[in-house]
């Protein structure tokens, strides 16, 4: 094990496949002579030339589309959006080509391709750089949809992705790339599909994935102080999701709270609400409580940002509201 920042970890997973693989390249803005807007690719053009991690215009939709038709023809690119509030310009290669590619051509083709960057708020970013999509390329069939929550997931998981015969968007947060975390050395993934039970806890179950997990981490500690033992789950990815984990969970728990940083309506909370009601209704002590961001656009002061987001309060009221205990 060594400890890495969670940029260090992207990076390792992404210059250990390049090596591995001469298909595998990067592209995107300024991740070539400006070492990445975030420094996740620092030092990868120097090892790998400008033919393999390629600066881009400013052209979401067009760089995208160059990454589909480079996936379709037998290479494997790492696309990069500094933030997928940008990846909107490029949804349409995302959703209508990449997504459906091997559908439409009847197995002729595939897209093995990663879409990756930051996710989410970042701060006093405002309204059109602090949003969540997750939900909305989880809904897509074809895609696969990846959030880690530490260096060490981020790293297994990236590979995993880079490897994977189909599309995978790898969101990340902002505010985690210098994030410090131990991470395994060596040949290291993580399958898709296999959340982690962080900590096992008799009282209440609470799934999160992403930054919210460090507020969900935050919270922990606050329960134990009432005597509360919650049971900590991170799905890691959001599609495919494991269902039967958090079924499990409940059904010792008897109750569950999920923690997302996305809008309520038509949400992962929301489909996993609606699992679990379906599959362990008979387990339930309370009603599923879902902790999201508000309901609103993000606006621009620091106040109303603390006011958006999911906070350490809200999960602990949560979780006396479904013991009961408030």
């Amino acid at each position: 094990m060594k400890e890495l920042q969670f940029r260090e970890a992207l990076r390792e997973a992404m210059s250990e496949e390049m090596r591995t693989d001469e298909r595998v390249f990067l592209l995107g803005e300024e991740v070539a002579e400006y070492n990445g807007a975030y420094k996740v690719s620092q030092g990868m053009l120097d090892e790998f030339g400008e033919k393999r991690v390629i600066d881009t215009p400013i052209a979401e939709l067009g760089f995208a589309g160059i990454a589909v038709g480079a996936a379709m023809n037998g290479l494997r690119p790492i696309c990069e959006f500094m933030t997928f509030n940008f990846s909107l310009v490029a949804i349409d290669q995302v959703i209508n080509s990449a997504a459906k590619m091997n559908s439409m051509s009847d197995g002729q083709f595939t897209c093995p391709m990663v879409f990756r960057g930051p996710t989410g708020s970042a701060g006093q970013l405002a309204q059109q750089h602090s949003q969540n999509f997750e939900n909305w390329y989880a809904n897509t069939p074809g895609l696969k949809v990846v959030v880690p929550s530490n260096p060490a997931d981020a790293k297994g998981l990236l590979k995993t992705a880079i490897r994977d015969e189909n599309p995978v968007i790898f969101m990340e947060s902002e505010q985690m790339y210098g994030f410090k975390g131990m991470v395994p050395e060596g040949e290291y993934t993580i399958p898709m599909g296999v959340a982690d039970v962080v900590k096992e806890g008799t009282d209440v179950t609470i799934v999160s994935f992403g930054k919210m997990m460090l507020r969900c981490h935050e919270a922990l500690v606050e329960l134990e102080k009432e005597g509360i033992n919650a049971e900590l789950i991170d799905l890691r990815t959001v599609r495919p999701i494991d269902y039967d984990t958090v079924i499990n969970s409940v059904k010792k728990t008897n109750r569950l709270i999920i923690v997302e940083e996305a809008w309520p309506l038509a949400s992962i909370s929301s489909e996993l609400s609606h699992m679990v009601q379906r599959r362990a209704f008979d387990y339930l002590d309370a009603p599923v409580h879902r902790v999201t961001s508000m309901d609103t656009t993000l606006p621009y002061a620091s106040t109303f940002v603390d006011a958006y987001l999911p906070s350490v309060e809200r999960i602990v009221k949560a979780s006396r509201s479904v013991l009961y205990k408030d």
